[in-house]
């Protein structure tokens, strides 16, 4: 049995290839039955050199079966900073790497050391074994992972697909039916199809921001108008039926700021703020600002509720995170990545006088 952990890709480079290492580990394999296992940093010549290193020997199923040479690749936080070579079990040679930029051997090592020593090859042994387990592991995870995020993306488009009608639908009958009762009936159908709606559209949100594929759609425009938009929103689907539809008082004072950003997701940050403002807060005011600082155009919401838990401020914009039964937890942690992509900053606090809280966040904008 051969056992070989690279430094480097450069190290695997160097001995597989320039050295000639490939055609010993085949002929061990193919000759004498040696079991091989390499680990190894990789890159794109790695991976084409170890298709190399398989051609010739058995069929897949033959090598899966008997393992002649297997190779895994080590994510950047397991690397070693030597190579390392077992041989069954009985002798080890640790190769110390100097200066990872040299093309010959001897070049590119420092500090060689052979052992016989049971007790140290078998120490390096259990290092081996550890990170073979390791990427094994990581491997199953990595699958794990995009199973879960291909089903999250199909469930949440699926899940779009009978929204569309029923909100459709429910707008045509609240035009069309006169009897009140029926007409809250009606309005209950509708919020609850959009608080659907808005829970698949973070899933997919949140899809995006794991695989880093949240894009932006820039465009200038003034932010007053965002804003506007937002509490006519609020006025027209969350103040229907409500308890402190008289009770909450919205504040703003419209200013003009001109900014280069993804207006719908602006919106959306906003949006999510303003709700979060209104569910905590039964009686009072809320208030608005915009204004210009330096490069950075700011938005301040202000509301008079209970507040943030002391405890929960750290993990207030971590996903999940939720004060209340009725919510996900998504909602800043969304506004949180749009902001940051934007390359602005959010913030949240408790009010000094110690009634309600301040949300705000900065985004650049243009003259």
């Amino acid at each position: 049995e051969i056992l070989i952990v690279f430094s480097t890709a450069n190290a695997f480079h160097r001995q597989i290839e320039r050295a000639q290492g490939a055609k010993l580990l085949k002929q061990a394999a193919q000759e004498r039955k040696v079991k091989i296992r390499i680990l190894t940093p990789v890159d794109t010549m790695v991976e084409r050199s170890t298709w190399k290193l398989m051609e010739g020997l058995q069929t897949q199923r033959e090598r899966q079966q008997q393992r002649e040479i297997d190779i895994r690749y080590i994510e950047p936080h397991l690397q070693t900073k030597v190579t390392l070579l077992l041989i069954d079990k009985r002798y080890s040679l640790t190769v110390e790497l100097r200066d990872d930029t040299k093309e010959v051997s001897y070049d590119a090592i420092g500090l060689a050391t052979y052992s016989n020593s049971k007790s140290t090859v078998l120490s390096y042994v259990s290092i081996f074994e550890s990170l073979w387990r390791q990427t094994e592991l990581y491997e199953k995870l990595k699958i794990h992972d995009k199973m879960q995020r291909d089903f999250i993306n199909i469930a949440a488009h699926e899940l779009r697909t009978p929204i569309q009608p029923i909100l459709g639908l429910s707008e045509i009958l609240q035009s069309r039916v006169n009897d009140e009762d029926q007409l809250k009936l009606v309005y209950v159908i509708s919020r609850n199809a959009k608080r659907l709606q808005s829970l698949t559209e973070d899933i997919l949100d949140i899809a995006r921001i794991e695989s880093q594929t949240l894009k932006l759609n820039k465009e200038s425009f003034n932010l007053k108008e965002i804003i506007l938009n937002c509490i006519n929103d609020l006025y027209l689907n969350r103040y229907i039926n409500t308890e402190n539809k008289d009770s909450v008082k919205i504040v703003y004072e419209p200013r003009d700021i001109i900014v280069r950003a993804d207006k719908g997701r602006i919106s959306q940050v906003i949006s999510n703020i303003l709700n979060n403002a209104i569910k905590f807060t039964t009686k009072g005011i809320i208030s608005i600002a915009s204004e210009k600082r330096d490069a950075y155009a700011e938005v301040i919401i202000k509301d008079t509720g209970v507040g943030i838990q002391p405890d929960f401020l750290p993990r207030l914009f971590s996903m999940f995170a939720s004060r209340s039964f009725s919510g996900t937890g998504l909602g800043l942690f969304i506004a949180k990545s749009i902001i940051e992509v934007h390359g602005g900053q959010i913030r949240a606090q408790n009010n000094p006088d110690g009634i309600g809280a301040t949300f705000s966040f900065s985004i650049p904008f243009s003259q």
